[in-house]
């Protein structure tokens, strides 16, 4: 009797370990972790919410030109700008990082999402080395290659 019992409940466990299986899923790659870190930001500084759309070229001195158009938070912000981040390292894709960065209101605001468009050069780029460029934000990133020359 005691050996139809056992017999008994080795059958009901594996009945209901099998219940419990699920189905395969397919997920995403982790994204890729960034080997740069970001500069220091000043008193009332902070990343702008989002990037939409952002352009690199050069200028006719030399300089990159860089463009992004996002939101931020609340209107008000001032001092918008690029706040390129430190690598150890020339990066070995070639896309170096910056920052989407501006001075929040000092008053307080009503939170209302705010478009706006941050212009800034960047002189003394490693030229050679240079492929393109991500625009980081609090919510999101787009990454812009360099033109031909």
């Amino acid at each position: 009797m005691l050996r139809v019992l056992l017999a008994a409940s080795l059958l009901v466990a594996a009945g209901l370990s099998a219940c419990d299986s699920k189905p395969e899923v397919a997920t995403a790659p982790p994204p890729s972790k960034s080997m740069a870190r970001p500069a220091q930001m000043y008193a009332g500084q902070e990343q702008i919410v989002s990037v939409t759309s952002a352009a690199v070229r050069r200028d006719a001195t030399g300089a990159l030109s860089m463009t992004a158009t996002g939101a931020t938070a609340s209107p008000g912000y001032v001092n918008l700008g690029f706040l390129r981040r430190i690598n150890a390292a020339a990066p070995r894709d070639g896309i170096y990082e910056m920052d989407v960065v501006g001075d929040r209101p000092s008053t307080p605001t009503a939170e209302a999402v705010t478009p706006v468009e941050v212009k800034g050069a960047w002189e003394g780029y490693p030229a050679e080395r240079l492929k393109g460029v991500k625009f980081i934000t609090k919510t999101n990133s787009v990454v812009v290659m360099l033109p031909p020359a």
